[in-house]
């Protein structure tokens, strides 16, 4: 891998990273619905002339419906329960449990389009199972002020990212990333328009909130986007979703200095089980033939 693009990894990164502390900023002052609304609303609008500039525009028409539905379970459902998680639990633990999207992609993968799990996928879905339980270990408390409710919403949005890889997959192989990466969040932001009108906060949010919005929807999602797809066509997409490991790194990193979030034994304990499961579910880590030693 080149310098410039392990560069453009860590920025990545650092962006997707820093989502879950801008969600964590402003979705007390937004409310989750309209938060999401702004981040996907604003978000098309950077990656429009992208897009049009490219010349396929054409096919956020002929591909709306499947389009339609990558935006809601790749967007809008997912974005809206990790705001809404983020009031309960710290911006390090969401990024934590964002890890496990490609063990629930294993899964979905698995249970929907019947493809073959090896023994050391299995072994990793297994052993990203025991991240998460640790990681939630003595918070997955559903009493007065626990945050059971909040993980299951985070673990919620996960699988939703596991359903919409595999509906990529199946019915977008081909279409152009970037109209995929356009139409999502474009219908994303047709879907919840009516629920933020609604729910829009009575007061004004303040200029720190929007600050945060600003970021979260230019930096960690539309300029995120095209760095993505940028390092899927220059090293290739089984290199590029790498970028899944770094993440928790930055979420916790980024929490601890801006927001004082205390990183505890249990959220390291859990991260390293957590990308452990997910490299072996996803082959990115291989178990040796001949020992247990990972390589």
């Amino acid at each position: 891998m080149k310098t410039r693009d392990f560069s453009e990894m860590l920025i990545l990164a650092a962006l997707w990273g820093g989502s879950f502390l801008f969600m964590r900023i402003a979705a007390p002052q937004f409310g989750p619905v309209p938060l999401i609304e702004l981040r996907v609303g604003l978000a098309a609008l950077v990656l429009l002339p992208v897009l049009a500039w490219r010349g396929h525009t054409r096919l956020l028409r002929e591909r709306a419906g499947s389009l339609l539905f990558v935006g809601l379970t790749n967007s809008a459902l997912p974005f809206v329960l990790y705001a809404w998680a983020s009031l309960s639990v710290t911006a390090g633990f969401a990024s934590i449990v964002n890890a496990t999207s490609p063990l629930f992609a294993a899964l979905v993968a698995w249970l929907w389009l019947k493809d073959r799990l090896s023994p050391t996928s299995m072994a990793g879905l297994l052993l990203g199972l025991l991240g998460v339980v640790l990681l939630v270990w003595g918070k997955a408390s559903f009493r007065a002020g626990g945050s059971g409710w909040a993980v299951l919403a985070c673990l919620g949005a996960t699988l939703n990212y596991g359903i919409a890889a595999n509906f990529t997959k199946r019915y977008l192989t081909g279409v152009d990333p970037m109209a995929i990466a356009t139409g999502s969040q474009l219908y994303a932001a047709l879907l919840l328009a009516p629920f933020a009108v609604w729910l829009w906060p009575a007061g004004d949010p303040g200029r720190e909130a929007w600050l945060a919005v600003i970021l979260l929807a230019v930096g960690c999602t539309g300029v995120a986007y095209v760095l993505y797809f940028r390092l899927i066509a220059q090293i290739g997409p089984a290199r590029a979703i790498a970028v899944t490991f770094l993440i928790p790194v930055f979420g916790m990193l980024w929490g601890a200095l801006l927001l004082g979030e205390a990183v505890t034994s249990n959220m390291i304990a859990g991260c390293a089980v957590i990308l452990g499961g997910t490299g072996l579910a996803t082959g990115f880590l291989k178990l040796r033939p001949r020992g247990l030693g990972i390589r």
